[in-house]
């Protein structure tokens, strides 16, 4: 073989090895930016600084639930709004900055159903009657509300818990004149546990956080109502992956752990 055959066959391939490199570089690049997408589209990697609107009723349990979230997430932190769902739905109205949110009805989460995605039920609940400590007044039943000597307080008909306590009470064909009708069910425990009212209508849940403040008397299923709580994301949210990655962990077995360990029933 000659020397100079030799030459043009090495600088042969020289040059096929330079063409290689920057394709074998852009087919890297590619992959790299393939994956690169998936794990940032991924909803268990999204991460975000997230608000969500919540009903009032799920004060102590979301408290809970966030701190085992945000853990379980890391990177991912979630900051609660809580207010009567009435309120919570006119905030979505006028454009707060949130990004899901969660009633204690579905009358009021169907009246968005432009400003949220597809709502799903995460826990459902039931109202018991709340008395002090020891029921100095000895409520027994709805009945007993009627009494013309008992201080009721009851929700407002706006709110999904004052609506359901209607409900209950028209069925059985109750008058009940309350001495004030409040704008969520804290408000209507707190003026039960401060003595301000002799007794009230809220959720098992509520009446389960004043423990040796508040005693709560059960309503026969046959007599209750059963309140529905849907979780959404809202269209308005600049995290609508980290979002949805929340409103579906709540129907997850760890969320759903929780919810029931604070009363709540499952959905």
């Amino acid at each position: 073989m000659s020397l100079a055959f030799t030459g043009r066959r090495a600088a042969a391939a020289i040059v096929t090895a330079a063409l290689l490199v920057p394709l074998a570089a852009c087919g890297n690049k590619d992959d790299g930016a393939k994956a690169g997408g998936a794990e940032k589209s991924g909803g268990s990697t999204a991460k975000a600084d997230l608000t969500v609107l919540a009903a009032a009723s799920l004060t102590d349990v979301f408290k809970t639930a966030g701190a085992v979230y945000e853990k379980s997430h890391p990177g991912t932190k979630v900051k609660f709004s809580f207010a009567g769902s009435q309120e919570l739905a006119a905030q979505v109205k006028q454009g707060a900055p949130a990004d899901a949110l969660v009633t204690a009805d579905t009358k009021t989460m169907d009246g968005l159903k432009a400003d949220t995605g597809t709502p799903a039920v995460i826990a459902r609940n039931r109202l018991v009657i709340a008395v002090g400590k020891d029921n100095p007044k000895k409520v027994h039943d709805l009945k007993d509300l009627t009494g013309s000597n008992l201080k009721v307080v009851l929700a407002a008909p706006e709110v999904p818990v004052g609506r359901y306590s209607k409900k209950v009470l028209d069925q059985q064909h109750l008058a009940v004149h309350p001495v004030s009708q409040e704008p969520n069910v804290r408000a209507v425990l707190s003026k039960v546990e401060l003595g301000e009212a002799d007794a009230g209508i809220v959720y098992k849940t509520d009446a389960a956080t004043a423990p040796g403040k508040v005693e709560a008397i059960d309503i026969p299923d046959a007599q209750n109502a059963v309140a529905d709580y849907p979780a959404a994301t809202l269209k308005t949210s600049k995290n609508g992956a980290a979002a949805a990655a929340f409103v579906t962990w709540l129907n997850t077995p760890e969320a759903q752990q929780i919810l029931q360990k604070a009363g709540f029933q499952k959905p």
